[in-house]
């Protein structure tokens, strides 16, 4: 794998790869070996995983990781649809369940029940599972419009109180869905999500953020070169002591113009 450019933005790790293969491949075995001293260390994990396309080659690399005892592990989902159809293909649990859950014996897979006729209890016992399981990895995405899971910039809060909420989603989020093919058309997308927060996320021992493609280039020049805003949410990822972002060429190509800026 060839990388193009490392550095540091605050506390954040940045690694630009040429490609999107090599991009996730690194992502997912940094994850794994850190995954394995944890497990050498601990009897039981737990880990959050984000749904997207841009998280298919890390997740492919961390599957295909050998030595870990997923048996010890806890899995977390990061974020679903309010309302959805259970089987369609789009809802993040479906997802998750093809890209790792279905594919590795986890100790426990942990869903967020997003068509439960009491949602706010729902996610009132979601908030209370990853209170009871601190997260020790999250494995994380950054979309469009800077977000991080389903916190868009109207409803990010670096200081949120709760673990997981209901959130309505910015129209380029949805958008964001139609772009990579998740559904045809903008009405088709969901308006609500729930989500975990953003506190939930910080509060993992490490964060593992793969992002690649041209869509996503304005994003991580807002989330790099920006303030620290909840303008783009990802820029609090500056902040975490332990957090890398991995990025290909088509993402990193304005932060690639900056040159040594940085």
């Amino acid at each position: 794998m060839a990388v193009l450019k490392t550095f540091k933005k605050e506390r954040l790790r940045v690694r630009v790869f040429d490609g999107r293969a090599s991009m996730g491949d690194c992502a997912g075995q940094d994850a794994a070996e850190y995954l394995r001293a944890l497990l050498k260390e601990k009897d039981e994990i737990n880990v959050m995983f984000a749904a997207a396309p841009s998280q298919n080659e890390t997740l492919a690399a961390l599957c295909a990781a050998e030595g870990i005892e997923w048996d010890k592990v806890n899995a977390f989902h990061m974020d679903e649809y309010v309302g959805l159809d259970p089987a369609h293909p789009a809802g993040f649990r479906n997802f998750l369940r093809r890209a790792i859950f279905d594919r590795l014996p986890f100790r426990s897979v942990n869903l967020m029940d997003a068509n439960a006729a009491d949602l706010h209890a729902a996610v009132g016992a979601y908030d209370a599972l990853l209170r009871a399981h601190p997260l020790d990895a999250c494995l994380l995405g950054v979309g469009e419009n800077g977000h991080i899971a389903f916190n868009d910039p109207p409803v990010a809060d670096f200081c949120d109180p709760a673990m997981a909420k209901v959130v309505e989603l910015e129209e380029r989020c949805r958008m964001q869905q139609v772009h990579d093919g998740c559904f045809e058309r903008l009405e088709q997308v969901p308006a609500y999500a729930i989500t975990a927060t953003i506190p939930a996320m910080m509060g993992a021992k490490r964060l593992f953020c793969s992002v690649p493609s041209e869509t996503k280039a304005e994003a991580v020049k807002n989330m790099l070169c920006g303030k620290i805003s909840t303008a783009c949410p990802a820029s609090v990822l500056r902040t975490h002591p332990a957090a890398e972002l991995y990025l290909d060429a088509d993402a990193a190509k304005y932060i690639l113009q900056e040159g040594d800026k940085l």
